[in-house]
């Protein structure tokens, strides 16, 4: 039961984490807009939030969805060997 509990919040950080990379995503977006248009401080803000914030999210992202792929292929490579 407590493994339950420890993987449904771990799903739900994983969760707040995808819509966070999108949400930063569609802020750069914004933020190159803007750039082109002459508004240059929000692309200033997004590159002073880049390495402390966006690297580390987007890293866990990718290194999660890996984890699944290889976890859910091990599971897979396990039932087929019984």
């Amino acid at each position: 039961m407590e493994n339950n509990k420890f993987k449904s919040f771990i799903d739900q950080v994983l969760l707040i984490n995808l819509f966070l990379v999108i949400i930063f995503a569609l802020f750069f977006i914004f933020s190159v807009i803007m750039e082109i248009n002459g508004f240059s401080i929000y692309l200033d803000l997004f590159r002073r939030i880049w390495n402390p914030l966006i690297i580390p999210l987007i890293t866990l992202l990718i290194l999660s969805s890996l984890w699944s792929g290889i976890n859910s292929w091990l599971k897979q490579r396990g039932h087929s060997e019984e």
